[in-house]
């Protein structure tokens, strides 16, 4: 304000026609007092105006100062690793001795509306968050009715886990509206929560062989930064017959379900990147997936729009994202814990499952298994014998309520955050003592064929 005052005298003093009377006037001393309030009023707002610009300013800074360094390489993040394993950006959002939570995703189509339900009731628990799609081939009767038998279940509409997705898609198993209906359920479960650690994608022909305190006991001891995917280098005769040929998924822009479209045309293989295949289903950490929708590197959008155009690529997009990014690699563990029986050779589609084949997958230790037909009696045998399951639910140490006269104990919602553990439990962990070994981990995502 001194530059401006000297400025101020220079020009009125030096003016050559000042007149007298104007020397009466600035003579006068009243114009002081409101000139010195006016200057301080100016200045106070002067004041503000640049530390709120500068507050402003540096808020915005620091904010992507902070998620530069969230997103920063092992290399450039002290502390990114928790005892032997990969820490995510997000892995400490909630305390350790907090036991984990899981987010489903349980997919059907026409006729499936009573499979979903039953496998949805088989693995539920009021810890975990649930989406059920029913894609667009099925009627709207049907989907009308799995949303009212959601809406009406007492404990679904007092723990408030469970969504039918409003939005159905059509959905090729071959095709990419698959990866995009999964991404889409992912998106929904992390908006309507917070709290959940591991995203597992389930069918209406999937079932447990564990129940949920099983699970959720076993993952209680388990570092949160394991991404259970099966993944192998992409090789041989699929290299070329998937890799090679351009398909477009007609679930993309028709409205009715087809399969999809080969073009004449073929494309050279990728140089960018290495790709990887597997199992369809997958247990993935809450910060992979976060990585997949958010793809801040650019990467995730990059292989989305490659596998547009893949065959088969629901079983390579996520195999193919974690085998070539650095900060998750060395997270995958490759299998998809489930018990699978396959056709013979070239072993490309599962056959169902029953009674004989019950053995096997209770001694595979695997927490899933697909794929059952609707009602099959091995259905049954597994609720009886293994999930302990006689009323809508599979009973755990949550089920708060009197089993007297034939009650459902599940019908009253206690302690979530207590398990009570069975024999699947000691199966699963045995199965993890072998996939978390050294051995069997220093092969995941190999580029050796």
């Amino acid at each position: 304000m001194r530059k401006y005052a000297n400025s101020y005298s220079g020009r009125v003093f030096n003016d050559k026609n000042f007149s007298s009377h104007s020397g009466r006037v600035f003579s006068d001393r009243h114009w002081k007092i409101p000139f010195f309030v006016s200057l301080l009023v100016s200045i106070t707002l002067f004041t503000a105006t640049i530390f709120g610009l500068y507050s402003s300013s540096y808020g915005r800074d620091q904010m992507q100062l902070d998620m530069v360094s969230s997103f920063a390489r092992p290399a450039e993040s002290d502390g990114y690793f928790v005892e032997s394993d990969f820490q995510s950006f997000q892995s400490n959002r909630f305390a350790k001795s907090e036991p984990p939570r899981f987010a489903y995703l349980i997919s059907g189509t026409k006729g499936d509306s009573h499979r979903m339900m039953r496998t949805l009731q088989a693995v539920y628990h009021p810890r975990n968050q649930y989406v059920l799609h029913m894609d667009l081939e099925a009627p709207p009767r049907e989907r009308l009715n799995l949303t009212i038998s959601v809406k009406n279940d007492p404990i679904f509409r007092k723990v408030e886990n469970v969504r039918v997705m409003a939005q159905s898609n059509l959905v090729t198993y071959k095709g990419p509206t698959m990866i995009a209906c999964t991404l889409q359920a992912i998106s929904i479960l992390l908006k309507e929560s917070s709290k959940w650690d591991w995203f597992i994608n389930l069918s209406a022909s999937d079932y447990p062989l564990v129940t949920q305190d099983d699970l959720l006991h076993v993952f209680s001891n388990l570092s949160r930064n394991l991404n259970f995917i099966e993944n192998m280098l992409l090789h041989g005769w699929k290299l070329n017959q998937r890799a090679k040929p351009i398909i477009i998924d007609p679930g993309l822009y028709l409205s009715k379900k087809s399969d999809i479209a080969t073009t004449s045309q073929r494309r050279s293989l990728p140089t960018a990147f290495t790709l990887f295949t597997g199992s369809a289903w997958v247990i993935l950490t809450r910060s992979f997936v976060e990585y997949c929708i958010w793809g801040w590197d650019n990467f995730p959008r990059t292989l989305l729009m490659y596998y547009t155009n893949f065959v088969s690529s629901p079983e390579g997009y996520f195999h193919t994202v974690i085998c070539n990014s650095e900060e998750f690699r060395s997270t995958a563990i490759g299998h998809d814990l489930h018990y699978i029986a396959w056709d013979t050779p070239p072993k490309q589609h599962p056959i169902s499952l029953t009674l004989k084949d019950f053995n096997k997958m209770v001694n595979s230790s695997a927490p899933f298994a697909r794929k059952f037909r609707k009602d099959d009696p091995v259905l049954d045998k597994i609720d009886k014998e293994l999930l302990g399951r006689t009323n809508r639910f599979a009973p755990g140490a949550w089920c708060n309520g009197s089993s007297s006269d034939g009650a459902d104990p599940c019908s009253v919602v206690g302690d979530d955050s207590v398990f009570r553990p069975g024999p699947g439990a000691n199966r699963l962990h045995e199965l993890m003592n072998k996939l978390l070994s050294e051995d069997f981990r220093s092969k995941q995502c190999s580029t050796k064929s």
